[in-house]
């Protein structure tokens, strides 16, 4: 979790004037983390800090706030209709255009007042940036310092057909994905994607595969069984951390067959997943996009782990 700048940016090209609140500290029992926040702007909002009334009244307060940073701290109990029994510190920003210019950094820490940066939070910067050490949200001395969020996998879609579009739009909104997504013709594709989602229309979308990063995620589900196959082929050529196919056990059967054929050996035939998702979910596209995002959530959390135990 971190920053999530490019939000704040297109947020801001939308809508203007737009608040950030986020959860900068947490005492005791809290229905969301520190560094979650929310985008909230005249008549609208994005994200969520947990919902319910603590939600509500941060929203209003956002809509009225007049100071460009504001610290305020709630307590989760009867008088917000919650029982968590904690307490959280919310920092609430107002953005500009003119103010994202200073978000232009890898880590970004302030202060709601214009007290010279404390030596603890000078430390902490200087750790972090000179040893690249994973850095978690957090609140020291009245500096809230964050991450600039950095999507942890990288995903691939391959085909705009209905599976396609379900899987991005459940996909789409998971913060841990950066998504791509190829198919034969820019008609293929609904008139509006996902913010964040890169279309890519290619007459052959195979010669595509080198360009993805070796440690991406691939879902390979076209309208026709030659490309699945063609992908498929170039993708074993490539390197990737997760690769899944549409398809039945008969079409994976004769796909093996033919890869083996065009020289992939078993073991490495055997890295493509098919069919993806659960099966026990059923076969509509949105039950094959749910059981899709359990599975790539599970491979960024793993992704996640390795980086931590890295460093």
């Amino acid at each position: 979790m971190g920053f999530d700048v490019a939000a704040l940016r297109k947020a801001v090209s939308e809508h203007g004037r737009v608040t950030r609140v986020v959860i900068a500290a947490i005492r005791g029992s809290s229905p969301r983390e520190t560094g979650t926040a929310m985008l909230v702007w005249k008549d609208g909002q994005s994200g969520t800090i947990g919902g319910g009334a603590l939600e509500f009244e941060a929203a209003e307060a956002a809509r009225l706030q007049a100071e460009p940073k504001t610290f305020s701290t709630h307590a989760l109990g009867p008088d917000l209709g919650q029982c968590c029994g904690g307490a959280v510190t919310l920092l609430s920003e107002v953005y500009e255009t003119a103010d994202l210019a200073a978000l232009d950094q890898e880590i970004i820490a302030r202060s709601a007042s214009p007290a010279p940066m404390p030596m603890a939070v000078k430390r902490i910067l200087a750790a972090a940036r000179s040893q690249g050490l994973p850095l978690a949200p957090q609140l020291v001395d009245g500096w809230m310092i964050e991450p600039v969020h950095q999507p942890q996998l990288p995903v691939w879609i391959w085909g705009a057909g209905h599976v396609g579009r379900a899987l991005v739009n459940v996909l789409a909104p998971l913060p841990e994905l950066q998504i791509t997504w190829a198919d034969t013709a820019a008609a293929r594709f609904p008139v509006e994607t996902p913010a964040g989602v890169t279309a890519i229309p290619a007459a052959d979308v195979a010669p595509l595969v080198p360009h993805a990063p070796e440690n991406a995620a691939h879902l390979v589900l076209t309208y026709s069984h030659a490309l699945d196959l063609a992908l498929c082929h170039a993708l074993l050529g490539h390197g990737f951390a997760f690769a899944g196919l549409i398809g039945s056990k008969t079409k994976w059967a004769r796909f093996r067959s033919r890869l083996a054929a065009l020289g992939h050996s078993p073991d490495r035939i055997s890295r493509i997943t098919c069919p993806i998702g659960d099966p026990q979910l059923g076969k509509h596209p949105q039950m094959i996009a749910v059981g899709v995002a359990a599975q790539l959530l599970r491979l960024s959390a793993k992704e996640e782990l390795r980086k931590d135990r890295r460093a």
